[in-house]
């Protein structure tokens, strides 16, 4: 399974959890930061920084948000501003795949929420709109409705 990564400034691409790790400057035991929670983890922040150098890519400005999507359809708005202590769990203690929340799991202690966790990550936007900077996080399921299913009657 693969974990799309897309910003406008430095690409869209895809990784394996491996890939996605290796690029880490530093990995650690995810208690560092998350008590009562079991794994291997790396700093989201230095993660991106050292994807964008070695994308060669120079973004114009600083992102404002991050967007993550679960396997699940759960999805969660973070702004960037909430995401200094923010890590990805990756794999278990012992090196294999996650149990829960393969394959990689989104903590971000000390935003808006008491630990905003997202499981089964299987996509993330990195997005620089000035307007959903404002917005405070989000996330919830996708509303997977669709106009037809809102215009059937009802029997």
């Amino acid at each position: 399974m693969t974990i799309e990564i897309a910003d406008e400034y430095v690409g869209r691409v895809q990784y394996t959890v491996s890939e996605l790790a290796a690029i880490a400057p530093r990995r650690f035991p995810v208690q560092e930061r998350v008590s009562g929670v079991a794994g291997n983890a790396f700093d989201w922040p230095a993660w991106y920084e050292a994807w964008v150098r070695a994308q060669q890519a120079e973004p114009e400005r600083t992102p404002t948000r991050l967007e993550v999507e679960g396997a699940d359809e759960f999805q969660a708005g973070i702004p960037w501003s909430e995401l200094k202590q923010a890590l990805v769990l990756y794999e278990q203690e012992d090196g294999s795949p996650l149990a829960k929340g393969y394959p990689i799991r989104l903590y971000v202690p000390g935003g808006s929420s008491e630990c905003l966790n997202v499981k089964s990550v299987v996509r993330i936007r990195i997005l620089y709109d000035e307007e959903a900077a404002e917005k405070s996080a989000t996330y919830g399921f996708k509303n997977t409705i669709t106009p037809e299913q809102l215009l059937k009657p009802r029997s």
